[in-house]
């Protein structure tokens, strides 16, 4: 596979904005499902590294603005395709929070079967276009085993300034744009998903300024990490990238049951993560309650719709 920091870009047609819009929807509506991150969605719809590479130059853009104009910024910044998958985000998180909600709480098994298909082959997918080796394989296994962590850690008491409120969205952020890894799942593991959504729904200007302040500088910041080691270490990456997303395949498993237990912004004992929103400590169990066929069937469907976004996809080069 081509590193895509040496290649240019190839201009794109309404049809393909049209793709990229309906592969931001579907990065919303991961967003929307506990433990499923929208950069897995990216990952697998072939945009991951142009959406890296594009958060990356936004920066660099902006001083274009002021001395040549809005026609090369706009151009430099890839403005086009950030916009229009940013329309398709909003539009699912908007539309299809409420019925994505509704499966969850109603069809689980059916859902994560879908999303552990899904994941599973896209993690197939990216090992055969990487050269296996023993360097390779050491960051795979390393993601995967970081992931799989992050999976089963338990939550932790911390502070309520304001200081880290911006580290838990600079963190959180962070995690949001790596395939395999719920920001809002790591939230909750720094004690502020609760503390964020009281803000939220109280209209806390201050606490929610913050903690967008560190969504903003951390999106910047990291995607400055990953791009620089796209560039110089393309294959490690992307089996390190595989790996979490391996390694996250136990928040997906379709069966679990309750274990842990914790207190909500309201003092009451609610199971950690309650099944309600599909977050928290579960023990994975195997298949039961009759729904083992339709967990198969949806599995295979989500491994077989890898193949089938793959063709569909228009792979776009990535200005260095």
């Amino acid at each position: 596979m081509e590193n895509p920091a040496e290649v240019i870009m190839s201009p794109r047609k309404t049809k393909d904005y049209l793709l990229i819009l309906i592969k931001g929807a579907g990065m919303g509506a991961a967003d929307v499902v506990p433990g499923v991150s929208g950069g897995t969605i990216a990952f697998i719809t072939g945009i991951y590294e142009e959406l890296i590479f594009s958060i990356r130059n936004f920066p660099k853009a902006l001083p274009i603005l002021f001395t040549k104009g809005p026609v090369p910024f706009w151009k430099y910044a890839n403005a086009t395709f950030l916009l229009t998958l940013m329309l398709g985000i909003l539009f699912s998180v908007v539309s299809l929070a409420r019925v994505i909600t509704y499966l969850l709480n109603t069809y689980p098994v059916i859902i994560w079967s879908f999303f552990f298909g899904l994941i599973l082959a896209s993690t197939v997918f990216v090992i055969k276009k990487i050269r296996i080796n023993i360097p390779t394989a050491l960051f795979f296994l390393s993601g995967a085993s970081l992931a799989y962590y992050i999976t089963i850690a338990a939550p932790v008491q911390t502070p309520e300034s304001m200081g880290f409120v911006f580290l838990s969205g600079f963190i959180a952020i962070c995690a949001m744009i790596l395939p395999g890894i719920s920001g809002s799942f790591i939230l909750l593991l720094l004690g502020k998903y609760d503390f964020i959504l009281h803000a939220v729904k109280n209209f806390d200007i201050k606490t929610i300024l913050i903690f967008m302040a560190g969504c903003l500088v951390g999106v910047f910041s990291f995607a400055q990490v990953i791009s620089w080691l796209f560039k110089r270490f393309y294959a490690a990456s992307m089996a390190l990238l595989a790996g979490f997303m391996v390694g996250s395949l136990n928040k997906v498993w379709p069966w679990k049951i309750v274990t842990q237990y914790r207190l909500n912004s309201k003092n009451e004992m609610v199971p950690f993560l309650d099944k309600s929103v599909t977050f928290g400590e579960y023990e994975a169990i195997t298949g039961q309650n009759g729904y083992v066929l339709y967990a198969a069937v949806f599995m295979l469907v989500g491994f077989i719709s890898i193949f089938l976004i793959e063709k569909l996809s228009v792979k776009k080069k990535i200005l260095d």
